[in-house]
């Protein structure tokens, strides 16, 4: 499976941005998918998962503002982001678990960077 992670920049406070995450190789068996991000001299954290049935996990810190959701027939997720914030400014990464006959495998994007100005 590769992933693609599009869609981040440069953005003011108060505004939006779309990420994507296009998957393709053995998409089909695909389970969960997400995002987590990582700001500059802090850990990974995670910001939201969805799974292929369309259930979906945030942060308790980003409920509200951001929003995932998953288009199957595209193999290719989104995160919606608004009111963004500075301390939204991160890498953010996607990542796609796969399931073959019982072993799950956990592949990343390369991330694309989010920064918001104040």
């Amino acid at each position: 499976v590769q992933l693609q992670a599009s869609g981040g920049g440069l953005v003011q406070a108060g505004g939006s941005l779309r990420l994507s995450c296009a998957a393709s190789g053995s998409a089909s068996s695909i389970t969960v998918m997400g995002w987590h991000r990582q700001a500059p001299g802090k850990q990974r954290e995670l910001v939201a998962t969805i799974t292929t049935g369309g259930s979906t996990t945030y942060s308790d810190s980003l409920k509200g503002r951001f929003t995932i959701s998953r288009d199957n027939a595209k193999n290719t997720m989104y995160l919606q982001m608004n009111s963004l914030k500075p301390e939204d400014t991160a890498v953010y990464y996607c990542y796609a678990n796969r399931a073959i006959r019982g072993t799950s495998t956990t592949f990343w994007g390369q991330g694309t960077q989010v920064t918001v100005s104040s």
